[in-house]
Parts: structure tokens; sequence; C-alpha cells
């Protein structure tokens, strides 16, 4: 019989396996895939992500649900702990723009690797191919699981001690399919509703075909629902088959996701009105609004466009001053907005047109219709409810002896190394296994 036994073996999970085991308790960690740490091995486009390193209050703000549940664990085991802690583990680290911290090597394994041998080296048994069907309780407390091992067989094992860290439902090809939310539902725990998060966003912009491939820099972006700003931001953003996305379109997708579900929602319950639900979409949509040029103001950039032609032929075309002004994709939609074909004379350029030029320029409209689903979402936003937890241990509120961690919860940050860190901090706290 084991003293505790986890479920899931992703940053969470190992991390939790480690601490109990380093305590002296006898761990059993189950995983479902062929490997530990799947999605750790992808994150940070195969570079790995693992923290952010701003001082505290910085970071807790970029935390965008139950920041002041997740906060107790951050103050246990905070970014400045995490990044000492992989480093006696002989994993060099590298702090890179806007903080964030990735292994030196480039190499995303290098994090499961050291997580995984952490665990091994402290006497954690870690079956693979390990499928978890049920958590067993009796009157409100955990006795054990059952699962079914790699040759098929049911099987069950007995403890006092099970914690939960299956991850949420984004990429489930790395085994995340939402097992977590199963099991505590069945155990009565509220699974506030989960959504992508960190996910593309899909624009019915009519140009978008000629958008794929394009990435910009230093652009400014305005996230607007029902007209409302909602988030302003500054980077990089790009275009692909999969949608808008790149560190802005990413940190603006959560509230983007959660208007479009409220919306849909809302045309649900108004479907005896068609008018009724046009009227809502309009006065609901989302839009995203780039500024292309966020460093010259109109004026400024009136000048630069005045001087640019200035040098030019009167011959030349329309496109020519625009490759001088936006990378290539974006000639032929902006000349499309301006509504001034990309292979007419600059001489035939007019003033009202060189105004529409300007605006667009400083606010480029993206309509945002859709979403990217859960295999393209870097986390999962909803969960267990936090509030059915104990934000000082971990442990269920409803069950004794179950402990949640990682993703499964309702819990999900920016990108930047956030959600890795609100990982590694519950994962300790829950194996911790306080009562």
């Amino acid at each position: 019989m084991y003293d505790a036994i986890v479920i899931g073996a992703g940053a969470a999970g190992l991390m939790a396996a480690a601490e109990a085991a380093r305590a002296g308790r006898s761990v059993l960690l189950l995983e479902k895939m062929e490997k530990a740490g799947r999605k750790i091995r992808i994150t940070g486009k195969g570079r790995c992500n693992l923290t952010n390193a701003r001082p505290a209050e910085e970071f807790i703000d970029h935390v965008r649900a139950n920041a002041y549940f997740f906060n107790v664990a951050f103050s246990e085991f905070n970014n400045r702990a995490t990044i000492r802690f992989f480093e006696r583990l002989g994993v060099k680290l590298d702090i890179e723009r806007g903080e964030r911290v990735f292994p030196h090597s480039g190499k995303a394994w290098d994090i499961a690797n050291a997580l995984t041998e952490y665990c091994e080296e402290h006497g954690v048994e870690i079956m693979y191919h390990t499928r978890v069907t049920e958590i067993l309780t009796l009157g409100g407390r955990v006795y054990g699981v059952k699962y079914i091992n790699r040759r098929g067989f049911e099987r069950k094992e007995e403890c006092e001690n099970v914690i939960v860290a299956t991850g949420g439902v984004s990429y489930p090809s790395t085994g995340s399919t939402g097992d977590g939310y199963t099991f505590a539902d069945a155990m009565g725990h509220t699974i506030e509703p989960v959504r992508p998060a960190l996910t593309p966003l899909r624009t019915s912009h009519p140009q978008r075909e000629y958008l794929n491939g394009l990435l910009l820099k230093n652009v400014g972006a305005k996230l607007y629902v029902d007209n409302e700003l909602r988030q302003e931001e500054f980077g990089e953003l790009g275009f692909s088959e999969r949608g808008i996305e790149g560190a802005v379109a990413l940190r603006m997708s959560r509230d983007a996701v959660d208007a479009l579900i409220d919306q849909r929602r809302a045309s649900d319950l108004l479907r005896v009105s068609r008018a009724a639900v046009d009227a809502l979409i309009d006065q609901k949509r989302v839009k995203l609004v780039l500024d292309l040029k966020p460093a010259l103001d109109a004026d400024t950039l009136r000048e630069r466009i005045r001087r640019e032609m200035a040098d030019m032929q009167p011959e030349e075309f329309f496109a020519e001053l625009l490759r001088k002004l936006v990378p290539k994709n974006l000639v032929v939609p902006l000349a499309k907005e301006v509504d001034f074909h990309s292979k007419s004379y600059i001489s035939k350029l007019t003033d009202t047109e060189i105004e529409r030029l300007i605006k667009i320029l400083k606010g480029m409209v993206f309509p945002i219709t859709d979403y990217a689903p859960f295999e393209y979402a870097v986390v999962t936003a909803g969960g267990v409810s936090c509030d059915e937890v104990n934000r000082y241990t971990m442990e269920s509120v409803k069950v004794k002896g179950l402990y949640f961690a990682g993703e499964v919860l309702d819990i999900d940050a920016d990108t930047g190394g956030y959600n890795l860190q609100v990982a590694f901090s519950t994962g300790r706290l829950a194996g911790q296994l306080k009562k």
C-alpha cells in the first residue's frame, strides 16, 4: 500500500510525486502516455518557457483566474525557487526578453527529464501506459484507485492520498483529455466551464487568406468587446491557418473567447427572434484593432508617406509605396482596404486616400468571429472550482485525502512561463500532503 498515488506525470504531477517522495513517503505515479512530461516537451515551441523572473507582485498580476487562491502556493514555492530548483538539478537556465526563463540548451526535454529523474532518484514508482478509471472513496474519504494497466487488465490499488494532476483538455495528443474533471465531478465537485485559453483567434477579415505566414513585430493591439476597450497589448503577432496568434493575440484570447461564448449563449436563448439575435451579435461583436505603426503618430506618419512619395517616380505603383511601409504580405490587403488598386500609379493617389491609408495603418480592424479549438490552445481556462479546494493544502474540502494540482484547477495565466509555474507551485504544495 502506497502513501500517495499521483495521477498524471505532467509538470504538476511530477513535482507533486517528487515532493511526497522526498519527505520519505512511498509514491506511485500513474501516467497513461508512454513517457512523462509530454506537454512539457512541446511548450515554448520545444524550448520550454518554464517560468517568468518578474518580481512576485508583478507575476501574480499575470494570473488571470483565482490569483488569490494561487498566491499561497506561489508564496511557498515561487519563480525564484523554481529557478534555483532546476539549477540544482543541473539544468542551466537563461532569462530572455520579457523575463521569460528557458533552459540554456533550448531543449524542453531537459526540463521533463530532470523532473522525471528527480522522481526516480527519490524512489517514485512510475507506471506508464496506465489509465486510471476511478478514484475510490468511502465515507467521504479516498481509499484508492482503479486503473487499466499496459496489458489491458483492470487493477485496484488502495491508498489514503490521491493527487489529481491530469491537466486540462488543451493539446489532447499529450494525454490531457479531461479525465480529472470526470473524477472530480463524480465526487461531487463543481467544474467551472472549460474553454480554450491562449488560443489563436479567427477572423472574418475579407483579406485573411493573404496574411498566412505574416509575422508582425512591435505592433500595438487593442481588443474591443461591445465597442468597449477590454485589453491593450504591444509586441509580436502572427497569422497562420490556425488564426491570429503570437504573444499579443494569445494574451488577448481569454477575454475574446469569453465574449464569444457569452454571445453564443445569449444567441441560443434568443433564437425565437432573428432580429434580436442579429442586434445582439452586432452589439457584442469582438474586434482586434492593430496599430501597425505604434511609434509614429498620424502627423509623423503623414510626413513619412509624403517623403516616400517625393522620392518615387509618378509612374511607380501604389504597391511600391506600401512595401516601404509594411511587410509584403500586407500590401494587397492594405490596398484593398484603402480601395486603391496596388498596381495604380501613386500620382493618382488623392489626399483622401492617403488619409484613409493613415487611418488603417493606425487602426486596422480584424473582426473576431471564432477561436481555435483545444487542439491549439496552450492552456485550459475553467476546471475544478477553487472554492472547493483548500488553498493552503490543495486538498479537497469535500473528500479527505483527495488533492488537486495544476491545470485541472480553475487557474490560468498569461503566456510567458506563468502557467508552468502554476503547475510547479500547486504540485509541490499538493505533494506535501498537508492535512
